[in-house]
């Protein structure tokens, strides 16, 4: 087996500051920059700020869940992390790319891995107006907002606004709204992976409305595009049998 060279980050949790010290002792630790492998301590959302901060380096990242929310995290455990690492399949994701026209100042961009969402942000329900590739699709969706999901993405947020979950394979988008009011049976949409969704909200003053990518909120939106982006990769490794297909499919028969 080639010698490995681990970088372990970890949240600021207790039991993932206790398993860094653990898994230091047995492994020592690597910069991210130098090492072979990186192992994120903590649960998704600590998974999903080490793929950001670690995207621009191309090595695979194994995740071990000590938080709560672990369906991008592998299960905990000290023994045998070489083999595992070795022995673990990797799922290669591309974030989505957004950028943000506000009532302030220049656009703001920003990447998610998981989805874009466009949020109210008052009393009121949003009014937006989707377009795709440049068309509209949709004049008027009266709503809390609304969402664009990665394959990876579709069983988070997506998944609890009702929206389709996907296979990874697929080179789709999940674009789903949240609570609509109008039009109010209107499920969402599947799109071509390479499609250009924009959103621009109707009476922003009157109904103001944030976009969120991952843990990046923007207030004050006039309009956000939202694309795949393709030049960005983040590797994932899973144990052997536990990958996210597997994990696509039991969550539909949970």
């Amino acid at each position: 087996m080639v010698a490995q060279r681990i970088a372990f980050l970890a949240s600021g949790a207790d039991t993932a500051q206790d398993a860094l010290v653990s898994l230091t002792a047995l492994y020592g630790n690597h910069a991210p920059e130098v090492a072979s492998h990186i192992v994120a301590l903590g649960g998704d959302g600590f998974m999903l700020q080490t793929l950001h901060q670690t995207q621009s380096l191309d090595i695979p990242v194994y995740g071990m869940n000590c938080g709560t929310i672990g369906f991008l995290m592998n299960a905990y455990g000290k023994d045998d992390l070489p083999k595992r690492l070795a022995e673990a399949s990797e799922e290669v994701l591309n974030p989505l790319a957004m950028k943000v026209e506000t009532v302030a100042g220049p656009p703001v961009f920003g990447l998610a891995i998981n989805e874009v969402s466009l949020l109210r942000a008052g009393p009121q329900a949003a009014k937006l107006r989707i377009s795709v590739d440049g068309r509209v699709r949709m004049e008027e969706l009266v709503c809390d907002g609304a969402l664009v999901a990665t394959p990876a993405g579709s069983t988070a947020y997506n998944y609890s606004a009702h929206g389709p979950i996907v296979p990874i394979g697929s080179d789709v988008l999940t674009l789903t709204a949240i609570a609509a009011f109008r039009p109010r049976r209107w499920r969402g949409a599947l799109l071509p992976k390479a499609a250009v969704v924009r959103f621009d909200v109707l009476e922003p003053d009157k109904r103001p409305v944030r976009a969120d990518a991952d843990s990046l909120s923007v207030p004050g939106v006039l309009s956000v595009e939202i694309r795949s982006e393709p030049g960005i990769r983040h590797r994932i490794l899973f144990d052997e049998g536990h990958g996210l297909e597997e994990r696509l499919l039991r969550e539909q028969f949970a």
